[in-house]
């Protein structure tokens, strides 16, 4: 195994850590052609992949509200295409810059899109390993699918990067501090994703206090719950927090967590009896949320979280 993850020097903090590569990491360069796959319920899933390498095939899932720009998500591709990887990345509905056609939007446990994806590309590449890489609300749905698949999973290997474990946790560890800056930048993208979607005459719950909303909780409350069938905010929570489906994860799964992530707090990472025997939890003292930047040169960072999949991957054992 490749070496634990020490934080650059000159990017130590965990605000530092997850705001950089947003604003300072180059674009990287990676060339990728885009498909739109139409779903059983007549509505659309937008991908995207590099041309064939005759690899092992990598579903990528993102973040809440992230996208193909966002920072992680072209540098994780390259890095598994790289190495011999195939890599496809899904958008979840409504992220890709269009706004999908049904009612319902995306949330942190939803996996029929993605079971739809696997099906999918088990159909083109019947003879191929699937591996799986989820960031933040991805790794979160990761975790509860890889659980609801059970014994019966084709994914062969999983890795899941700085998961909210425990959303109710994370709805409160935001409304504090710094990390309300990343509160309000969500709940910005957020609102405007229902804005764009409906206006407030077609808006199928309370549109004036869904758009009203400061705290993830009331956003749930009054959008994410009713629009995909929970009773609320908290039912929401119970029902989607990974933190609470782990015992029955029968794929190798990898999950890159650190201490200072300013998403979530110690009491929300799940406890080690709670793991099944397939989980391997790296915790780092550092790396922020979905950061995990390393090196001693700030015009070149590396990036050790994709380092570390990449290698958990093409370790054959």
């Amino acid at each position: 195994m490749m070496d634990n993850f020490k934080a650059a020097w000159w990017c130590s903090n965990p605000h530092c850590q997850t705001i950089f590569p947003t604003f300072f990491r180059k674009p990287v360069q990676i060339e990728l052609n885009e498909e739109r796959l139409i779903t059983a319920d007549n509505d659309f899933l937008d991908i995207a992949y590099p041309d064939d390498n005759d690899g092992d095939l990598v579903l990528v899932f993102h973040g809440l509200e992230g996208s193909l720009q966002s920072h992680y998500s072209r540098g994780m591709l390259k890095a598994l295409y790289d190495t011999g990887l195939y890599p496809v990345f899904m958008h979840f509905r409504g992220c890709s810059g269009e706004a999908n056609k049904t009612t319902r939007r995306y949330y942190s446990a939803e996996t029929s899109d993605p079971t739809f994806l696997l099906d999918t590309f088990q159909q083109r590449y019947p003879e191929r390993n699937i591996y799986a890489v989820g960031f933040s609300l991805g790794g979160n749905m990761l975790l509860k699918w890889l659980n609801d698949l059970g014994e019966q999973t084709p994914i062969q290997k999983a890795v899941a990067i700085s998961v909210p474990f425990d959303l109710s946790i994370c709805d409160k560890r935001l409304q504090h501090g710094l990390s309300r800056i990343y509160l309000k930048h969500l709940l910005d993208r957020l609102h405007e994703g229902i804005r764009l979607k409906y206006d407030a005459g077609l808006f199928p719950h309370n549109y004036k206090k869904a758009m009203n909303s400061k705290t993830f909780w009331e956003f749930d409350e009054y959008a994410t719950a009713p629009l995909h069938g929970f009773e609320g905010a908290d039912d929401y929570y119970a029902k989607c927090s990974s933190k609470f489906y782990l015992e029955n994860v029968h794929t190798p799964t990898l999950i890159i967590q650190a201490k200072d992530d300013p998403f979530i707090t110690a009491d929300a990472l799940p406890s080690k009896n709670t793991f099944s025997s397939a989980i391997t939890l790296e915790l780092t003292d550092k790396g922020g949320h979905v950061g995990f930047i390393s090196g001693n040169n700030p015009f070149n960072p590396e990036y050790w979280a994709e380092q570390r999949t990449v290698e958990f991957f093409n370790n054959k054992n």
